[in-house]
């Protein structure tokens, strides 16, 4: 069995509450759920936090042993270069993956330190962004 984790940076732990016209209403607990659900075939784990040096380190961790992480960094993927290093720096294969289309957001957003790094880039698909980011691993 495939090993994935879906890593997710800061305030998406306020998804289903925060923004709902841009984000949703539906958690992410509860959206996870349903993934493990949809992909039985994956070993499935979550993480979240709201600390840049705590999303480094879990990619350190995961980073060597996991078969493929999907990464939403939030606002960490457009001012985090360490983010991006940590990235380039591991073994398995990284997902970017983001919620709304940052291309149609504020021009700051229009940027990746992660992107360079990652194997590919699903974005604006809402939390079927996730689901399509486990499709293509």
């Amino acid at each position: 069995m495939r090993k994935v984790i879906i890593i997710n940076g800061p305030n998406l732990n306020l998804l289903g509450k925060r923004e709902p016209e841009v984000y949703g209403t539906q958690t992410f607990d509860s959206y996870f759920d349903q993934l493990a659900e949809a992909f039985p075939e994956l070993e499935l784990s979550y993480f979240q936090s709201n600390i840049e040096g705590v999303l480094i380190d879990k990619l350190h961790e995961v980073g060597f042993s996991y078969d493929a992480v999907v990464l939403n960094a939030g606002a960490y993927t457009h001012t985090s270069i360490g983010i991006g290093d940590a990235v380039k720096g591991i073994e398995s294969p990284v997902t970017e993956v983001h919620i709304s289309n940052t291309y149609a957001r504020e021009p700051f957003r229009h940027q990746s330190h992660i992107a360079p790094h990652a194997k590919g880039i699903i974005i604006g698909f809402g939390l079927e962004s996730y689901r399509l980011a486990l499709l293509a691993i």
